[in-house]
């Protein structure tokens, strides 16, 4: 799962990339160039410690995030190409950081800090890189349908179909995350990266003891999250007592950026069912509506390939009734077939044969 942390130059895109990974890059301006950072967190989960605890294992392995941090997006309505494009292309959601404290010391390349006009420009420039990318390949099936001799006709005019509804959309300033795509639709989109298809994270990042600005953003698939990236860079920087200190003395009573963290992983529909044993107990990552087998799948292959039932117990139930030998006496520890929905926090065990 990769997140790219997007947004105007001088919002604090590194300080908060620096917060979310305990990094210490540089804050300075990249003054417009091309520039990624990337790196790898834990998703914060309570279910993780407490599964932990109980079954003592030798490693414990959280699910992972990777942010990126891209510097080179100024808001413009230019278009995005190169090895800038290339980047955005292949991640899976965004973390748009959107300017709300005011320092003297570091002016805001517009000359004044108005959220809403940096959220409206970030959105016009992905949307004009995708309403690019829908013509030149609209042009390109005009082409194809011209020519003829090649695909299928049929398939041919369901693209174009699909495009054409794709430029209105945007041309209308619609991201494309709203439109409804069928999983026959999906096959044909095979290859391009549309910016605004992804899930967006809007972080307001406010100065020390700022309250949020009131916005309007009514976005399907967008979030809204405030942090103070400043004094969260400077915490993740301490040691965990002092952090713990720091935080009692200030009344701070969660990171924020243990927040963003878990929105980043909600935001792309993601679950985590966990394998627990005294070798390991581990949070393993899939899609909302896996099945049985694919979550085999997300373990190894060979799982999936001679998947048998898969032993599931809940969270919940594992917890309360102290393991796995009471939920199986208790009879809360389930078989399931290959199609069964795996629901997010489940424990499960596979049963397989190669």
């Amino acid at each position: 799962m990769r997140l790219g942390i997007i947004g105007l130059s001088q919002s604090g895109k590194t300080t908060v990339f620096n917060a979310l990974t305990r990094g210490n890059l540089p804050v300075t301006t990249s003054g417009g160039r091309f520039e990624v950072h990337t790196g790898v967190v834990d998703v914060p989960d309570e279910r993780v410690d407490r599964l932990s605890e109980m079954f003592k294992p030798k490693k414990t392995i959280y699910a992972k995030v990777t942010y990126a941090d891209i510097a080179g997006l100024e808001g413009s309505k230019a278009a995005i190409s190169g090895a800038l494009l290339n980047q955005l292309s292949q991640m899976d959601g965004f973390v748009h950081v959107v300017r709300c404290f005011d320092d003297p010391s570091v002016p805001h390349p517009s000359g004044s800090v108005d959220p809403q006009r940096d959220i409206a420009a970030m959105d016009a420039e992905l949307l004009l890189n995708d309403l690019i990318a829908v013509e030149r390949k609209l042009e390109r099936l005009a082409e194809e349908r011209k020519k003829g001799g090649g695909r299928d006709k049929g398939v041919v005019e369901r693209e174009l179909a699909l495009f054409q509804r794709f430029q209105e959309a945007l041309g209308q300033e619609q991201p494309l995350r709203e439109m409804e795509i069928s999983s026959e639709e999906e096959k044909a989109l095979s290859g391009f990266g549309f910016l605004t298809r992804k899930p967006m994270l809007i972080l307001l990042n406010l100065g020390e003891g700022q309250a949020a600005p009131a916005l309007i953003v009514e976005r399907p698939q967008v979030k809204v999250v405030t942090l103070q990236g400043k004094l969260e860079m400077d915490l993740a920087q301490l040691s965990a007592e002092d952090a713990e200190l720091f935080m009692g003395e200030y009344g701070i009573e969660e990171l924020g950026l243990n927040r963003v963290i878990s929105l980043s992983y909600d935001l792309l529909g993601l679950q985590s069912f966990y394998t627990v044993g005294e070798d390991e107990v581990r949070a393993w990552t899939v899609q909302r509506g896996a099945t049985a087998v694919e979550c085999a799948g997300a373990i190894h292959s060979d799982l999936q390939k001679g998947f048998i039932r898969a032993e599931v117990v809940t969270y919940q139930d594992l917890v309360t009734l102290g393991g796995l030998a009471e939920a199986r006496s208790k009879g809360k520890l389930r078989l399931e077939g290959k199609e069964y929905i795996v629901h997010d926090g489940e424990i499960v065990h596979i049963r397989f044969n190669l």
